[in-house]
């Protein structure tokens, strides 16, 4: 029997989006509920509204997360643009004050799949930043946990041509709620290499380098030397540590990027663990339909046994329980 221990530090259980397999995402609801659940950090998503206030979505078209398309006053804001070389069409958060988006209302963006989220469709306003911070302190007093944050900027180059930076009013914001020392719990992340490097220039915080399946380039051992020079650790796309048969669809065996970004002084935390079906590796999925909720405790336990030191996820109640029978696994084996 293969003798396990446990890090000094158990991997973090980061709330994505909030617990959006529960609730809307980005909403209040959702940040809280994934508190509740157990999360050790939530992730917003940021972008800028027109008058330069941060607010959490996870793209700057809100088409599918609010009820927009209701708003008839809002019709002439329809537009087609080119985000970072993607045409999408929809509406647009940097084509709204605050006070305009403060009128919409939150929606589903996942209906097919988790269509009993939609009775929360039109309850919960676009929260700011700042909201967020203010609810996570709330929170981390009324639990007596210190409950950390992990913003993303999103599209930081795009908006910037628009003349609505992300970085300073993420750094004010951060600033405002004592946040931006070292010991703060809290990430920030970004898929720009550049966006990083210019962040690691004006802040001691750490931060985490996104890397997607077609970037996977920068995760040979130069690149991971090269990311840890402005960055403490890497975000990833679950399959590039758990890689799946293109035949099967199962997950097999580790790949050696944990082990690597280790040796680089990296840590690793993967994205994104959901209960459903239609996310799983097919050795995780049960008899049903796409939405329904598969093995998701053990794809989770397949990570832990992977060594990564975090996992993004909508359903933090699945990773915590999962990271404590893990723990449990291992105190009993060594």
């Amino acid at each position: 029997m293969t003798t396990r221990r446990l890090p000094e530090q158990l991997p973090l259980v980061i709330g994505h989006r909030g617990a959006c397999g529960y609730r809307p995402e980005h909403t209040l609801a959702s940040y809280r509920l994934a508190i509740a659940l157990g999360c050790d950090y939530v992730e917003p998503d940021l972008v800028s509204t027109r008058d330069g206030v941060l607010v959490a979505r996870h793209e700057n078209n809100i088409a599918a997360t609010t009820d927009v398309a209701d708003h008839p006053e809002f019709a002439d804001r329809w537009a087609t643009r080119s985000v970072d070389g993607v045409v999408v069409s929809g509406w647009f958060t940097e084509d709204f004050t605050l006070a305009e988006l403060k009128t919409l209302r939150a929606t589903e963006r996942l209906p097919e799949l988790r269509p009993r989220n939609t009775r929360y469709d039109g309850l919960f306003e676009v929260p700011t930043f700042d909201e967020i911070l203010e609810l996570v302190a709330a929170e981390s007093r009324r639990t007596g946990r210190r409950i950390g944050v992990y913003p993303e900027t999103k599209h930081p180059s795009y908006f910037a041509g628009l003349g609505l930076a992300l970085e300073e009013p993420m750094l004010a914001a951060l600033r405002r709620h004592g946040l931006d020392h070292p010991g703060s719990r809290v990430f920030l992340q970004s898929f720009e290499e550049g966006n990083l490097r210019a962040l690691a220039r004006r802040t001691e915080l750490p931060l985490i380098q996104l890397v997607d399946a077609p970037d996977a380039g920068m995760l040979t051992r130069a690149g991971l030397a090269t990311i840890a020079t402005y960055a403490a650790g890497v975000g990833v796309h679950k399959d590039l540590v758990l890689p799946r048969d293109p035949a099967t669809g199962a997950t097999g065996e580790a790949s050696t990027l944990v082990g690597n970004a280790h040796a680089a002084g990296l840590v690793v935390h993967v994205w994104t663990l959901r209960d459903e079906n239609h996310f799983l590796g097919t050795n995780f999925r049960v008899p049903g339909s796409a939405g329904v909720r598969g093995n998701a405790l053990g794809e989770a336990r397949a990570f832990l046994e992977a060594g990564v030191d975090g996992v993004f996820t909508d359903a933090s109640d699945t990773v915590a329980e999962a990271r404590r029978l893990w723990a449990e696994a291992a105190r009993v084996l060594v």
